[in-house]
């Protein structure tokens, strides 16, 4: 058992996912990764982007969210918290609301981590230059140890997921495949 590791996977709702292409690949990876770590005991901690109806939180300052705001109105935003079914959540796994782009942001994630004695998290999520970049930044800053698993990432332009993977990420994380990671 790794006691002081956890896979976070990151914005995996169906919403943030019709963003891609083709998200099918990489939701395939996440799932297996979900698998290994459940058999290594690995808490999985499943990180979502979500508002309160109308979205009081959201800043008309904020570039990424205030056109999200205005259709935010009269929307189902529980519904929107879930995450895609095909990561087969289960009851043991945590839930984390964020506010913003990284996982720490508008969220309870570092006190959940720091409960739970965590050092080493390993990053999975939708979009590599959104929440996998904005949470690496602010994970280093706070001295975890980081992995990210860079075939568990995605960002609509590849370009930008391929130079964040092999350039900007190796300064402050390990970046591995799952399949190296397992």
């Amino acid at each position: 058992m790794q006691q002081d590791t956890a896979l976070l996977v990151m914005d995996m709702q169906a919403n943030v996912l019709a963003g891609l292409e083709d998200h099918n690949l990489v939701l395939n990876t996440i799932a297996s990764a979900i698998t290994i770590a459940r058999s290594k005991d690995i808490p999985v901690v499943f990180v979502v982007v979500g508002f309160r109806e109308g979205g009081p939180e959201i800043s008309r300052n904020n570039k990424i969210f205030a056109a999200s705001k205005d259709r935010l109105k009269g929307v189902d935003t529980q519904a929107m918290l879930k995450v895609h079914p095909g990561l087969n959540q289960s009851g043991e796994d945590v839930v984390v609301v964020k506010r913003r782009v990284s996982a720490f942001s508008g969220s309870d994630l570092e006190v959940l981590l720091r409960s739970m004695g965590i050092r080493h998290i390993v990053l999975t999520g939708v979009a590599t230059g959104g929440v996998v970049l904005s949470t690496l930044r602010e994970a280093a800053d706070k001295d975890y140890q980081i992995t990210v698993l860079s075939d568990c990432c995605a960002d609509r332009d590849e370009e930008v997921h391929r130079v964040l993977t092999q350039k900007v990420f190796p300064k402050q994380a390990e970046v591995l495949t799952a399949g190296q990671w397992m």
